[in-house]
């Protein structure tokens, strides 16, 4: 079995007294969708953002893409991307240009349309970002991230704020983006997007990975124990109903 391209070894971050992640151990394998779930202040951010070199490490190891993050943080940069804000865009230039301009950071001549193209955006290659609706903003957030041809792509909290029509079609588009063989790390608070989206997810409570595994095992296993919902199961949803009342086709072109 090939190494894992990700690998976090007891992995700590402390803020004086509090311990915001505690000694975690967790890896993340090639051309994997790998979820990162649990409530506010769990530690997800924080781990995140070590990994990313946007924080410093207190103690523990990450090795990604054979690379050692605290030792080497500038060839890790080029190694990932991470997706940006909306609002860290500057509004001034076209899709295009901001695209152009985020490849020369990293020396490379980058295809804009082409790259629009994975996100389906080619056509609006002549916009600006705030002439953008809220999922085409994400999308575009994505591409921006795509520009240094990643190893790793981080995504946090992707399809927030979304409708139904712009949260599936997202969805879609992380599904083939993976399928194009990057490897993909994200958080979520959506547990159908993490269900729908990730081959394991890794459960934090408290600074600590309570549970790691495929979603479905994870079912699976509180099922075993007894568990019963409180709710009884219906074949279809409330969303569902949306969609098929409105349709699944975008509405913010």
């Amino acid at each position: 079995m090939s190494r894992p391209i990700l690998e976090v070894r007891n992995l700590v971050k402390r803020y004086g007294d509090l311990v915001a992640v505690n000694d975690i151990s967790f890896d993340v394998l090639r051309q994997e969708v790998f979820g990162i779930l649990g409530p506010n202040g769990a530690g997800k951010t924080t781990t995140l953002e070590m990994i990313e070199t946007l924080r410093a490490i207190d103690s523990g190891e990450i090795i990604l893409d054979g690379i050692n993050v605290k030792a080497n943080p500038l060839e890790i940069k080029k190694r990932i991307g991470v997706q940006l804000q909306s609002s860290s865009f500057f509004d001034k230039l076209t899709l295009s240009e901001l695209l152009g301009l985020f490849g020369a950071f990293y020396g490379r001549n980058v295809d804009p349309v082409l790259l629009l193209g994975e996100v389906e955006l080619q056509d609006k290659h002549k916009s600006l970002v705030n002439q953008l609706s809220g999922g085409q903003k994400q999308r575009f957030s994505i591409a921006a991230a795509l520009v240094n041809d990643p190893t790793v792509l981080f995504l946090d909290e992707p399809t927030t704020g979304l409708d139904p029509q712009a949260r599936r079609h997202l969805w879609g588009v992380i599904k083939r983006i993976k399928d194009e063989g990057k490897t993909i790390v994200l958080t979520t608070h959506n547990m159908e997007e993490a269900e729908e989206l990730c081959d394991r997810v890794a459960i934090m409570d408290a600074g600590r990975i309570v549970s790691l595994a495929p979603p479905r095992e994870l079912v699976d296993v509180l099922l075993a124990k007894g568990f019963k919902g409180e709710r009884i199961e219906r074949l279809a949803s409330l969303e569902d109903v949306f969609l098929d009342l409105t349709g699944h086709s975008l509405r913010d072109e």
